[in-house]
């Protein structure tokens, strides 16, 4: 694809215009922003309707007769709504409140699976995931006995399948995977490993945390138990997230926190619980964050998500291109299916130090193991640079990025 194709267009440059931390300078150099897998930026949308929040409605929610808290309380579940929505789960029961994707998955860990396994059982991951996606399994597997399991990756950072298939034995009582790689960006066939499951009844939780910025989801077409995902990777406040989960295993699991809001009645001899998604919600929310997030959610279905997912493609893989032309370039991560992410390495620069120069020229990537260290071990490297885009990037920040790659290279020659 040429560079001609890739110049920003006018829609490209009306999606920037939104976004106001873009339009400044950083070390006299105008922002390049590549480090969207770790953080989006906020378009005006997001920051103005929780600032709004705050100047206008703030109150607690569920609890108070009075206009304010009237107002929150809408507000705040009309974001559940917005999300449902966005997601298509079947019902706004399903779409519990977080943190963001680390709690959501310890959610599950803590309350579907610690009452559940025991000696003898395994919790199944993956080679590729980040480390909220492993630390909670190894937790509940040091605290019943059970057994992790990883299936492994090959060079191109691609999951084995047929290894995959292999370990999804009678014994595995969960299937933990991510979506989306954040460390090299391949996407993995959830569909068709959902399926495989599916058939040897074996739940799957699903780290969307990379997956939702970039594509459309439908939880009910991929059939997953579990889906987890963050609200500042998708463009809303940070300290938000989501946990869409089946009703019927939320029915059935216990409240993972208690406190106010996830009770109906309390007594010192016994407690009734708060109907869903309510029971796993306990103590005041980020009320302006979720509806931050609601906003969030409004923005990107005003652009629509396949749009996004076909203007990141073809901006990647002019990414990649263009990396691949700079000597010295070693790309960490080369699966044929990749969404938003390349990592890689040059020559024999450490990548805090390549990230220090890039910022000295105004481009911000990401630098270290990205919360990924077995990644990295399974490569041999303590780390990588890591580039990553969203839609408000264009053609010309990958060339900046060159560029300064460039000087790098010089610098260390």
């Amino acid at each position: 694809m040429s560079q001609a194709q890739l110049k920003p267009s006018s829609i490209s440059a009306e999606w920037r215009k939104d976004f106001p931390i873009l339009s400044q300078s950083v070390n006299g150099h105008p922002l390049v922003y590549l480090d969207s897998a770790a953080s989006g930026q906020q378009p005006a949308a997001v920051i103005d309707a929780v600032a709004h929040y705050h100047r206008e409605d703030h109150a607690n929610v569920h609890r108070g007769v009075h206009t304010l808290s009237q107002r929150a309380t809408d507000a705040f579940e009309g974001a559940r709504d917005k999300i449902r929505d966005f997601i298509n789960a079947a019902s706004r029961t399903e779409v519990v409140m977080t943190s963001g994707t680390t709690e959501s998955i310890n959610l599950v860990a803590q309350s579907f699976c610690r009452p559940r396994i025991g000696p003898g059982d395994k919790v199944l991951i993956t080679h590729l995931e980040h480390h909220a996606n492993i630390v909670p399994w190894q937790l509940v597997c040091e605290q019943t006995g059970a057994e992790l399991v990883v299936a492994p990756m090959d060079d191109q950072g691609q999951l084995e399948l047929e290894k995959l298939w292999a370990l999804l034995t009678d014994d595995v009582f969960i299937l933990a995977i991510g979506h989306v790689s954040n460390a090299l960006g391949t996407v993995n066939p959830i569909k068709g490993i959902i399926a495989e499951a599916r058939e040897r009844d074996i739940p799957v939780l699903v780290d969307g945390a990379q997956g939702v910025p970039h594509m459309a989801i439908d939880v009910q077409d991929l059939d997953c138990d579990f889906y987890a995902f963050s609200g500042h990777k998708m463009f809303g406040p940070t300290g938000t997230g989501v946990l869409y989960a089946r009703e019927a295993h939320l029915e059935s699991m216990p409240p993972y926190q208690g406190g106010g809001d996830m009770i109906l009645e309390v007594s010192f001899e016994s407690t009734v619980y708060n109907e869903l998604p309510y029971k796993f919600e306990a103590g005041t929310p980020n009320i302006g964050g979720v509806i931050g997030l609601g906003a969030a959610v409004d923005y990107l279905q005003s652009i629509g998500m396949q749009r996004i997912a076909d203007y990141e493609r073809d901006l990647h893989d002019y990414m990649v291109a263009a990396l691949e032309s700079v000597d010295g370039i070693r790309l960490i991560g080369t699966a044929a299916s990749k969404a938003s992410v390349q990592s890689f390495l040059l020559d024999d620069i450490h990548s805090h130090d390549l990230g220090t120069i890039l910022d000295h020229q105004g481009v911000a990537i990401r630098t270290g193991h990205h919360c990924a260290m077995p990644v990295m071990s399974r490569f041999g490297i303590s780390g990588t640079a890591r580039a990553s885009i969203a839609f408000y990037n264009n053609s010309d920040d990958v060339d900046r990025l060159i560029a300064a790659l460039l000087k790098a290279r010089q610098l260390f020659t």
